[in-house]
């Protein structure tokens, strides 16, 4: 059995300050006002235009900008992912991963729970010696589901078969590719002390390296600490 933390990698290259990405967006947006005349070639016209789109709600043009971030989370996390429909998505299949093999190891990688548990806001008041038992149980559990996922594949079943016994604690890699209009709802839902523990694991990090690299995009919040007061 092996544990693993949450991550993400984003895959799509960022240009520095998020210019190239808000070039395109002006010199699309102004096809509506036929005012491709007062693009500047410094980017400074990218940039007010960006600032009024944001301010005024006008998210529509940020469509025409996506990203592809691949996280590695747990199926449960990887579930609430996918309920993003204007999305496209790949997953790691297991149907298809035999986690018995030679190449995974011959055993289950879990999302360590841990992490997690820390970033529940009752969860993490309680006493650490009543954590840490919740916690040994939750290893208990994930050591007799890759037992049995083991022992079944031995038999001969199919991983499709197998995998019927795998938790939600489960690893996946999973790529979703949406545009800047969609990721900053995803952040809007996903941020905040009212999502799911494990994805804000994961959520907060990105937001603020997004933040740091296109700060006119992804300025939704402001500090996190704003989100959590």
């Amino acid at each position: 059995m092996r544990k693993v933390k949450e991550s993400y990698k984003i895959m799509t290259p960022i240009s520095k300050g998020g210019m190239r990405e808000m070039k395109r967006i002006e010199k699309i947006a102004r096809i509506c006002y036929k005012s491709e005349d007062k693009i500047s070639k410094d980017g400074s016209s990218a940039v007010q235009m960006v600032r009024m789109l944001v301010k005024k709600g006008h998210d529509a043009m940020l469509e025409h900008v996506s990203l592809s971030i691949k996280f590695t989370v747990d199926r449960g996390v990887s579930h609430e992912i996918v309920r993003h429909r204007i999305a496209s998505y790949a997953q790691e299949s297991t149907r298809y991963v035999n986690y018995s093999g030679a190449k995974a190891g011959n055993q289950c990688t879990f999302i360590d729970l841990w992490n997690g548990m820390q970033l529940d806001p009752k969860v993490s008041k309680l006493p650490k010696i009543q954590q840490k038992e919740i916690y040994m149980e939750w290893i208990k559990a994930m050591e007799d589901a890759e037992n049995h996922y083991l022992r079944m594949c031995y038999l001969g079943a199919t991983p499709q078969i197998a995998r019927s016994v795998l938790p939600n604690s489960t690893k996946t890699e999973i790529v979703m590719t949406a545009n800047l209009r969609e990721w900053r709802n995803f952040f809007r839902l996903r941020v905040p002390e009212t999502a799911h523990p494990q994805m804000r694991e994961v959520t907060t990090k990105l937001y603020e390296e997004l933040r740091r690299k296109m700060p006119e995009i992804f300025n939704v919040f402001g500090d996190l600490e704003e989100v959590a007061a």
